[in-house]
């Protein structure tokens, strides 16, 4: 962080917080009057996470039910049943939920919606006893056969679940339950919930009394029922959404930095339900822990009792190229085991060149020089990452095996011992790993490059003489990215050029077109600095973490004419955009002294 009288003196001030910025903004401390702020654009979908200050991976959520809690509207259809809304209290204290009464028809007493989805979703809805003791589930994908599950609402246990599908009960207090259900949804599917006969049966004759309370109908992509969003005419959402700066905390930092990655896409099908890989002499139970995410979603691999390898692999297959490099990552946490195997094999699980990484998840290695292993919050989870290329161009899947004590993947398996795992990630022409990508559909889902431009105006900046300074992290990105004050053109420009996997970060001035001063200096992957250029016609100087790497006297013209400030090229530019991690950002109106910017750019 600046001190005071470095913040006193700049005339734009951007430094990564918690709550500096929201959907569409990265807001600057300085200018106040939000001539500073950043627009922030992603994409179109919620694939981006961070790590928040807690050491969780955060994630976008949406409500994919629309009035979730309004179910007389004709979004919800009723069978046999009618609604009394705003009857009782909820979940949340006030008189906003509603009895779901039956007919006395011989039929279905409930509601559905349908929603067409391919993806793992839960479906939950909270429920209260009054006079009825059952509730059913009912769903049906594409029509294809109904699928159930029963809850008992007295005795809070469920009953009769169908395969395929996973049914749960949680008490949330003053006599309400959160029934809960995980499925595939693979077309146009209905979600209902019925007043039951039993713990087995749905249709009974009503007699116009029977109900049960309900509140808050939620359908979201995952593996577990989160924190209950309320929808009316759209869908809800919360948590990092499309266009959300991502300020992160990964590796324990105290302080976050706003996180700038490009576009990547997770090819791995289902990257956390893997009951849906392929499992060999291995057994997989879903939910069984807490994850990295903070939520009950994590996996017990298990082996069998069978001799040979304990493994799983993922179902879908993926077509590489040869010599391309290739990025697999998943999350684990030691059970009654403490090792696994990662590799990129054939679908015959024959070599390819890409390496065998073994990891000890008590010790925190990796076997391999190319492979990493980062701690994940405090909780013994660990980021998993091997990287490689591959000598073939075939068909291939990411291959997970369990180890045992002696670091062999081939033994006489007990069918009782068991690693955590979590958040699958297969990274295509990927040289690193990026951010975790969740996928819970049955294609693949990318992520698009993050965008932040258009800070300041021409009162914002000097155009014969300041500073430039920012504080970053960077990443192994081979292709040449940009930090610039611009004139909204390539025509006259201040701009820190970075490229570490080239080795390099580089200070240019742009004036008329053309570079007038130009300084480069080494730099190293997933390293800190802290960078300013001093410019005025006379006065040209480079610092890298407090010292003066070049400078010059010599008369040079300056760029004329700025008025925006982007991690980009120029502002809205997509092609140099910044890869990599702003911690941040100054930009000062008169040229500081050497001494003072070797104090600023001191880490």
């Amino acid at each position: 962080m600046p001190t005071e009288s470095f913040f006193s003196k700049s005339s734009l001030a951007y430094i990564a917080s918690a709550g500096a910025g929201k959907d569409g903004k990265a807001y600057s401390i300085k200018p106040a009057d939000g001539t500073g702020d950043f627009t922030f654009s992603r994409g179109s979908n919620l694939a981006a996470t961070r790590v928040g200050a807690d050491g969780l991976i955060e994630k976008g959520r949406e409500n994919l039910f629309t009035y979730s809690n309004d179910f007389s509207n004709a979004a919800w259809t009723k069978s046999s049943a009618t609604i009394t809304a705003d009857a009782l209290t909820s979940p949340q204290g006030a008189t906003n939920a509603s009895y779901l009464t039956d007919d006395t028809a011989n039929n279905f007493h409930g509601l559905y919606a349908i929603k067409n989805i391919s993806s793992v979703v839960t479906c939950s809805i909270f429920v209260k006893y009054d006079n009825k003791q059952f509730v059913s589930f009912l769903t049906n994908n594409n029509g294809s056969s109904d699928r159930y599950a029963y809850f008992d609402l007295v005795n809070k246990t469920t009953h009769n679940i169908s395969s395929g599908i996973t049914a749960s009960i949680e008490d949330v207090g003053s006599g309400w339950l959160r029934l809960s259900v995980i499925s595939v949804s693979s077309a146009s599917a209905y979600y209902w919930w019925n007043i039951a006969a039993s713990n087995s049966t749905t249709a009974y004759v009503g007699d116009g009394t029977g109900r049960i309370g309900i509140f808050g109908g939620q359908l979201e992509v995952g593996l577990v029922a989160t924190e209950y969003i309320e929808t009316t005419t759209t869908t809800g959402t919360a948590g990092i959404l499309e266009d959300t700066p991502r300020f992160d905390y990964s590796n324990g930092a105290s302080c976050p930095s706003l996180l700038l990655e490009g576009s990547r896409t997770n090819l791995i099908e289902y990257s956390e339900y893997f009951d849906a890989w392929i499992k060999g002499r291995s057994s997989v139970v879903s939910n069984a822990a807490l994850s990295p995410e903070g939520l009950g979603n994590a996996s017990y691999l298990y082996d069998t009792t069978d001799v040979g390898t304990h493994r799983i692999y993922t179902s879908n297959v993926q077509l590489l190229t040869n010599g391309q490099s290739q990025s697999i990552t998943l999350y684990a946490k030691s059970g009654t085991f403490f090792n696994l195997r990662m590799s990129i094999k054939q679908n015959n699980e024959a070599d390819l060149g890409f390496g065998t990484f073994d990891f000890d998840l008590t010790e925190g290695t990796c076997s391999n020089s190319n492979g990493s292993i980062e701690s994940i919050g405090n909780d013994g989870w660990y980021k998993c990452t091997a990287v490689g290329s591959v000598n073939a161009s075939v068909s291939a899947k990411m291959w997970v095996y369990l180890l045992n004590d002696s670091g062999s993947q081939s033994y006489a398996g007990t069918g009782n011992d068991y690693l955590q795992i979590f958040g699958a990630q297969w990274e295509s022409n990927a040289s690193y790993p990026t951010s975790y990508i969740p996928n819970n559909s049955g294609g693949t889902i990318t992520r698009a490059a993050d965008l932040a431009t258009g800070a300041g105006t021409s009162s914002t900046f000097n155009d014969s003489e300041g500073v430039l300074f920012i504080e970053l992290e960077t990443t192994k990105n081979a292709s040449p990215s940009q930090i610039t004050i611009n004139d909204g053109t390539y025509t006259n420009r201040l701009i820190f050029e970075v490229r570490p996997n080239a080795a390099f970060i580089k200070a240019l001035i742009n004036s008329g077109g053309s570079n007038v001063y130009e300084a480069s200096v080494s730099a190293t992957p997933n390293t800190s600095y802290k960078v300013a250029i001093k410019y005025s016609a006379n006065d040209i100087a480079f610092f890298v973490n407090g010292v003066k790497e070049a400078s010059t006297t010599t008369t040079t013209a300056m760029p004329t004419g700025l008025i925006d400030l982007s991690y980009t090229g120029k502002e809205n530019d997509g092609a140099l955009r910044f890869v990599g991690n702003i911690k941040q950002t100054l930009v000062f109106n008169t040229a500081l002294s050497d001494a003072d910017l070797a104090t600023l750019t001191t880490i």
